[in-house]
Parts: structure tokens; C-alpha cells; sequence
């Protein structure tokens, strides 16, 4: 029987995943899907239940759901709750257990190059869906100060606010000061 899996969000049909993940799965030979599902901003409850009931095997998560996502959860990993997101999801017979990647998606390049993030300043450009995983793991390496740029001010302030409460030093700055201050960081 073929297992289905899929990539929710919102927008959704610029996504690459279903293309990658249908590739992979016919090299592999397995008998598998991946689709991309539109679930819109305050429609997750239901979207989620639509999953279900096609027996959907798993699913990625990414904007706007990612925080959202939580809540619908009947269990998750430590790391989800460490950054406060997730973005991918297991359906076990209706049961969904939750799973954060971004962080040891970006770590685990920098790791390989044999590159240290400690004492090191870090320009994080953008404030959205992988941004909390990246300050998550920015302060378990024990980065030195991060500064935020980000078009929306507001969102940069949010991320700001998650960086400090978990340990972070961490400031904003405009588009604009980050031209400036680009060279100064060594991590971008």
C-alpha cells in the first residue's frame, strides 16, 4: 500500500519538496508519495484532520504552521520544545508526534567544514521559520552575540525577545545599519 506524505503551508505551491522527495522516493524504489497541501492561516485544525483521515504517513511543516503546529501535537521532541516550532510531523494511526530538523540542518554543515560558531558574532538575515532553530543552535554553540536584520521590525523584535529569554545577546538592526555592519560578523 502506498504511504502518503506531504508539506503543508501557506503559500505552498512554490515548494520543491514534493519534486525531491518523489525522486528519492522512485531511486529508492518505494512505494511512496509526497504531496504539497495548502492549508491557509487559521485553517490548520482542519487541515490536520483532513491529513488524518486520508491516513496521511507524515508531513513537513513550514509557514505559517510552524508555531501553530505545536499545539495539534500529541507528542513532540525535546528540540520542539527548545525552539518553540516544528517542522515535521510522524502520523502514527492518528497519533502525531512532532520534530524539529532546522537545527541540525544548519549545524551540521557548519560542523563538517570544521568551523566554530563560539565567541563568534553572527548576522542572522531574516526573523521566520527556521530563524528560532538557528538562534536555538547559535546559543548551544555558544555564539557570541547574534544581531537580527530583518525587513519586518516587528517580527526581528519577536525573535529578539526568544533569543534573550534563551540565553542569547542578541540586538536588531534596520537593513539599511546591516550594510554597514556586514563585515564585522563572521558567521551571515
Amino acid at each position: 500500500m502506498t504511504s502518503t506524505y506531504a508539506v503543508i503551508g501557506d503559500p505552498i505551491d512554490h515548494s520543491l519538496s514534493p519534486n525531491i522527495h518523489n525522486a528519492a522516493f522512485r531511486h529508492l524504489e518505494l512505494d511512496h508519495t509526497y504531496i504539497a497541501y495548502k492549508i491557509p492561516a487559521g485553517e490548520l485544525s482542519a487541515g490536520i484532520d483532513a491529513l488524518k483521515a486520508i491516513k496521511i504517513a507524515g508531513f513537513n511543516v513550514t509557514i505559517p504552521h510552524k508555531i501553530e503546529m505545536m499545539k495539534f501535537l500529541d507528542e513532540m521532541d525535546t528540540t520542539c520544545k527548545v525552539i518553540g516550532a516544528v517542522n515535521t510531523v510522524s502520523n502514527d494511526n492518528g497519533r502525531l508526534k512532532g520534530y524539529n530538523t532546522d537545527m541540525i540542518g544548519f549545524l551540521d554543515p557548519i560542523k563538517k567544514r570544521n568551523l566554530t560558531i563560539k565567541d563568534s558574532q553572527v548576522m542572522l538575515l531574516g526573523a521566520g521559520g527556521a530563524a528560532r532553530a538557528i538562534v536555538t543552535a547559535m546559543v548551544k554553540e555558544k555564539a557570541g552575540k547574534i544581531t537580527i536584520v530583518n525587513r519586518t521590525m516587528e517580527n526581528a523584535n519577536k525573535l529578539a525577545e526568544f533569543a534573550k529569554k534563551i540565553g542569547a545577546n542578541a540586538d536588531i538592526v534596520s537593513l539599511q545599519e546591516a550594510n554597514e555592519l556586514i563585515s564585522d560578523h563572521k558567521f551571515i
